[in-house]
This record gives C-alpha cells, sequence and structure tokens, in this order.
C-alpha cells in the first residue's frame, strides 16, 4: 500500500505541475544521463514527497534517487530491456482506477483537472514507462538474489546488541465486509441506458463508438469495449454465461454482475475462450443503501461478542468481500504477501486512524469502507494481533530479518553494477548541484 501511495502522490502532482506549467515556465534541465534529462521540478517534487512522509532527505539525495532511475533506464535501452505497452496501459489503469476510488468518481477528476480522463493518462504515460523500466532492470540486476538461512543468521549477527534495529508495531488485521445495495430508482435509470443503448447499436449504430464514448469500464472503453480472449472461468459467472451462450454479434439483455450492469455483444467463441465486448455502467456508489449492510453488521457484531463466536468462520460465511473470504477477512500487504501490517500512515489512512487506538480482539461497530474497485460498504474489523514495538529478534522476526538482508544484499548488487554501468553512459551536472558528487564519482 505505502509504495501504491508514493506513486499516487507522484502521479497526482505531475497532473498538477502539468496544469501549473500552462501558466509559468520557471524550469530547467539540471542534469543529463545519457539521452534522459532531470528537472529541478522533479527534486523538489521529491522533496516535498519526502517531506509529507518525514523522511529526511537532502536536495542531492533527491537527485541521486531520481539519477538513479534515469541511469536504470538509460542501460535499460542499451541491454534492450524492454516493458511492453500493455503493462504501461495495465499500470496507467490501475493507478486511474485507484485515483476514481480517491475522488469518488471519474467525474471528480475531470472537474478537479478540467481534463479528459485520457488526456490526463497521456500526460504520465511516459513517466509510467520509464519507472517500470527501471524496475524491470532493478529486477534483472537483481534476480536470483537470495539468502540461506545462515546468511540471515550472519546478517542479524552483524549487529552489535545496542544497534539491533527497532521494529516497529505491527498488527493482524480481519474485516468482514457488507457493501451497499443499489435502489429501484437507480438500477432502473442504469437498465433504461442501457437498453437504449442496445436499440441505437440495432438502429445502426456501432457498438464500438457507444462503448468509447459512454462505458465505465476503463480498462476496454479505449478498445470499444473489447475484452479480448478470456478463457472459461476468469470472467465473473453472470458475465460468463450470458456471453458463451450467445451467437456471434447477438447483444445481449441486460446482465447484473458485481461491477454493475453491461451490455455485452459476443464476438467469437473458440473452444473454451470466446472474446466479447460489453458496455459497462456502474452505480453511483454514494447513492447506495447502507441501512441494510448496517443492519445486519450491528446484529453479527452483537451475536460474535455475545456468543464468542469465531471471527474467520462468520467472514467465510457473511463478507462479501471474496479477496479475503477465505483467509478469514485477512487484509493483506500485497508487497511482502504477510499478514502483518505497520501500524503507522503508511497504511491506507482510514484503517490507520480505525486501528490505532484498538487492543488485541477488540471488534469495531461497522464502519464505512470503499473497495479498491470503488464499491462502497461497511465493515466490522478486528485486531487479531499486536505485535508491539521491539528490538529484532531471529526467533520473532526472522521472515522480516529475511526481506532486510535480502535487500541488503541485492543493494550490495546493485552497488557493484552501477559501479561498472556509470562508465558506460554520458552524465551531465548542472555547476548548481556538483558538490553532490553523484554517484560518488563526479568531479
Amino acid at each position: 500500500m505505502k509504495r501504491l501511495t508514493v506513486f499516487l502522490f507522484v502521479f497526482i502532482s505531475t497532473l498538477a505541475k502539468a496544469q501549473l506549467a500552462q501558466v509559468q515556465n520557471v524550469d530547467r534541465i539540471i542534469a543529463k544521463i545519457d539521452n534522459y534529462y532531470i528537472l529541478k521540478s522533479e527534486v523538489e517534487d521529491m522533496l516535498v514527497k519526502a517531506k509529507q512522509q518525514n523522511q529526511p532527505f537532502t536536495r542531492c539525495q533527491a537527485l541521486e534517487s531520481i539519477a538513479v532511475q534515469k541511469l536504470l533506464v538509460a542501460k535499460a535501452e542499451i541491454d534492450s530491456v524492454i516493458v511492453e505497452e500493455a503493462q504501461v496501459s495495465d499500470q496507467l489503469d490501475a493507478r486511474m482506477n485507484e485515483m476514481i476510488r480517491m475522488y469518488g468518481s471519474e467525474k471528480n477528476i475531470v472537474d478537479q483537472f478540467s481534463k479528459s480522463i485520457e488526456t490526463l493518462k497521456a500526460e504520465v504515460r511516459e513517466q509510467v514507462r520509464e519507472r517500470l523500466t527501471a524496475a524491470k532492470m532493478q529486477q534483472k540486476i537483481t534476480e536470483g538474489t537470495r539468502v540461506t538461512p545462515n546468511e540471515v543468521r550472519k546478517f542479524f549477527n552483524r549487529f552489535p546488541t545496542d544497534s539491533i534495529p527497532m521494529i516497529p508495531t505491527e498488527v493482524e488485521v480481519q474485516h468482514l465486509v457488507r457493501f451497499g445495495k443499489i435502489g429501484k430508482a437507480q438500477k432502473e435509470e442504469l437498465i433504461d441506458r442501457l437498453k437504449d443503448f442496445k436499440k441505437r447499436i440495432e438502429n445502426g449504430e456501432k457498438f464500438e463508438d457507444l462503448a468509447a464514448e459512454y462505458s465505465e469500464d476503463i480498462n476496454s472503453r479505449p478498445f470499444g469495449g473489447d475484452l479480448g480472449f478470456a478463457k472459461r472461468g476468469m470472467m465473473t459467472p453472470p458475465f460468463e454465461a450470458t456471453a458463451m451462450r450467445m451467437k456471434s454479434g447477438e447483444l445481449s439483455d441486460i446482465v447484473e454482475t458485481e461491477f454493475g450492469y453491461h451490455l455485452i455483444q459476443t464476438l467469437e467463441i473458440r473452444g473454451q475462450e470466446y472474446r466479447a465486448r460489453h458496455i459497462l455502467l456502474r452505480p453511483d456508489y454514494n447513492r447506495l443503501d447502507l441501512s441494510e449492510p448496517k443492519r445486519f453488521l450491528d446484529s453479527l457484531r452483537a451475536v460474535i461478542v455475545k456468543d464468542s463466536l469465531r471471527f474467520d468462520q462468520q467472514v467465510r460465511l457473511h463478507t462479501e468481500d471474496e479477496n479475503s473470504k477465505y483467509s478469514g477477512g485477512a487484509i493483506m500487504n500485497y508487497e511482502t504477501g504477510s499478514t502483518r501490517l505497520s501500524l503507522d500512515l503508511s497504511m491506507e489512512p482510514n484503517l490507520y486512524f480505525t486501528v490505532e487506538p484498538m487492543k488485541e480482539g477488540e471488534i469495531t461497530q461497522p464502519v464505512n469502507y470503499r473497495s479498491p474497485d470503488g464499491r462502497t460498504g461497511l465493515r466490522l474489523i478486528r485486531v487479531s494481533k499486536v505485535y508491539p514495538t521491539h528490538r529484532a529478534s531471529l526467533a520473532l522476526d526472522f521472515e522480516k530479518i529475511t526481506e532486510y538482508a535480502t535487500a541488503d544484499k541485492s543493494s550490495r548488487t546493485i552497488d557493484k553494477w552501477f559501479r561498472e554501468a556509470i562508465g558506460e553512459v554520458f552524465i551531465k551536472i548542472d555547476p548548481e548541484y556538483q558538490s553532490c558528487n553523484l554517484f560518488s564519482q563526479q568531479p
């Protein structure tokens, strides 16, 4: 989550900077790494970001951090390390979906930046490509880096007793989610709009044109709603069942799934694969009825507390969050694959402020929830385990120390690579920043 939050900050600040550049142009180039430039504004943006995260970052550290990425990208070009366009588009779509979740709707984003979603994505496409290329190059450099249990112990034993790092407070958290229900009036509005689209297509308008203009699936909209080939079992069952029983070119009735309401057209069926396109209309999640989820969760919480029912069992029976249903509602750190979450502001803000004052075993009253795909609901949150701040130990923190040891080994691998790579690219630094001694090799 932390990395995504950082990326979104850069993503949003880049959009804001693009707006600002329209009215003032005081930026300048302060470094050149082969064919890649570093702007003064990039350094200033990184300093702002570091300050917001309470990280002590100097101008020179910010410059070197950006220069490292540029060097990775420059060397990737030399070594023919390429990021596919589809990966860039997927990352843009994922980040835009997260922005939609943060801002509430696409309309709110458009109002904020006075630009279409596609224009905003186009403005940061190159930055996203650079980041992905740098990450792929770094992965290539460090691939195969592993540490043995013996190396982990040696790494840990290098620390003097009074210098063993502190492990900040961590928690394991579960949630049980119930989503809001769409009201009859809003449901009829969406169905009527899709029926109108169907009639317009039957009267000669192109499906792909209407999908490109009206569909709320931002991933398929640029392709006229075309989802490409999907294998049986990949799509949500109501969608798949409809698409696979129709003939090529046939239009469906309106189909309801957990993502919204669809008008579907099957394009081709090939054995156990099918290709379809759709127009998706989502409910306005701010208008959903939360009275039933609240009643249900209030009642369920009372029963859990009174009868000491196991929370994980109730999750499997009653949650509507498929991602956590079979893990007992555990909220994961998707970067590490661990259920141990740092209890700090790297946590999703609403979750942090809810969990921070809670004790182990405590269950909240129903609290508001917005899923990653934008759905609104309520959830019960339970703190299942608290790991207080403590000095690291092999007994308690072997998994985390393994991460540190692997990162240390990878860092040494990358340092060695940098010493060799610096001689292969052209590096020029503005006189104002010469004192930074970039890569510890510049005059």
